[in-house]
């Protein structure tokens, strides 16, 4: 894991706690859905878990690299996300998780900074040193496999440029340092370039661009992403789908939240704001199709704020007004204030990101994986100018439906007597 702080010690700190009995991993797909196979008069639900061969939670090895050197336990004391009896039970085990030195610009994060940096010649020696890390990190802790999943901070906004067009103009723009790369991008070229599936937590430009993907194709590796889809974004994909179904107009959508960790704290500059509102932004629209409806959802205002606000902590807070209209065109309001626990919600993702990402690997699955659109603000799709899906419950279908398909059930479509019964 690129990045060790709030979400990342959430997400150790929670796997090794469910290991031991102490606590049970809600929120995790992988360890507590099921999913129905054959007629529903069959009564065939098996967990995901034993239904597909993904790997065991036990046989998880944690690490990762971070820009501070605390170890998992002193991290997750300072992201103060859970409590500190839990965290106590747990020490020995975290205590053990120290951070490798970071691939780090401060042009990219301009609200933070930390001693426990890599330097190099060149981003392309950068690059190798993180690719040596890997490499050692397999051999020291036994893995037969590994996969990386983003959960550090958001960089600023930046579009792909030429250096993001091909693999050879990205490999030369590492080696002259070019300043389009960002530290995101080193580490998604250091782990596709050894053989590790790669998931973007955060709406960086990052493994979405034409040059990585090449990179993943190249080495038959899966792709996904990216931002991971935790609070008012998650809300959204539930709510917009209920409209758009029974043909509620919608005027506007405003949202803000406030926030106070190291992402409220980094999402205060606006450049890095622009990278998390252009993944929020992009949900409504999507979902409710104003080309197809334009009577409903043409001229929606739609407006996003994040506000750092320290005293909140990991427990963000989000507002969201939302102007619907029904019959004849009469106005109508809700109101949803949702108090999040921004890490709680992003742990779960991690673990089943990790194992499905593990699990497309060895099914022989490479390049983008669209049925993980479910986990995601902002969706990576294998081509451009494709629109992703946002449809949470649509989503749930996709991923559900290539979980069969890998395992050689019938898909669930609901047509037909075999399965309408």
């Amino acid at each position: 894991m690129p990045g060790m702080g709030a979400v990342a010690t959430t997400f150790m700190a929670g796997v090794i706690a469910a290991r031991r009995g102490i606590a049970k991993p809600i929120g995790s797909l992988t360890q507590m859905g099921t999913v129905r196979i054959g007629k529903r008069s069959d009564n065939n639900s098996p967990k995901i878990q034993d239904y597909i061969p993904i790997a065991n939670m036990k046989d998880i090895a944690f690490g990762g690299w971070d820009i501070f050197p605390d170890n998992a336990y002193e991290a997750a004391l300072r992201a103060g996300v859970l409590e500190k009896s839990l965290l106590s039970e747990l020490k020995e085990e975290l205590s053990a998780i120290k951070p490798m030195k970071a691939v780090f610009e401060q042009a990219y994060v301009k609200r933070l900074n930390g001693p426990n940096v890599k330097t190099g010649t060149s981003k392309m020696d950068l690059a190798l040193q993180l690719m040596e890390d890997i490499k050692q990190f397999k051999a020291t802790n036994n893995c037969e496999r590994l996969v990386a999943v983003w959960c550090g901070s958001t960089e600023v906004y930046r579009e792909a440029g030429e250096v993001h067009q091909t693999l050879a103009l990205f490999e030369k723009g590492l080696e002259l340092s070019a300043d389009a790369i960002s530290p995101s991008q080193i580490y998604a070229y250091a782990c596709l370039k050894m053989g590790v599936p790669y998931a973007n937590g955060a709406p960086n430009l990052s493994s979405d661009t034409p040059a990585l993907m090449e990179l993943a194709k190249k080495q038959g590796l899966p792709l996904t992403g990216k931002d991971f889809k935790t609070g008012q974004t998650l809300i959204k994909t539930i709510l917009a789908p209920g409209f758009k179904a029974r043909l509620l107009g919608l005027e506007g959508w405003y949202s803000t939240n406030i926030l106070g960790n190291r992402d409220g704290e980094v999402l205060d500059d606006p450049e890095s704001f622009k990278s998390k509102e252009v993944t929020k932004l992009g949900v409504i629209d999507t979902i409710l199709q104003p080309d197809l409806y334009p009577d409903l959802y043409s001229n929606i205002s739609h407006v996003v704020r994040i506000n750092y606000y320290p005293p909140r902590g990991d427990n963000k807070e989000g507002w969201d007004n939302i102007d619907i209209k029904g019959w004849l065109g009469y106005p109508m309001q809700i109101k949803v204030n949702f108090l999040c626990r921004d890490s709680i919600l992003a742990a779960p993702l991690v673990l089943d990101l990790a194992l499905f990402m593990d699990f497309a690997h060895r099914a022989g699955m490479s390049g983008v994986q669209e049925w993980l659109s479910f986990y995601w603000k902002s969706p990576m799709v294998p081509k451009e100018g494709m629109h992703p899906e946002h449809d949470l419950f649509i989503q749930l279908m996709k991923l559900k439906n290539t979980l069969r398909h890998t395992m050689g059930d019938d898909l669930v479509t609901h047509l037909g007597d075999e399965h309408y019964d």
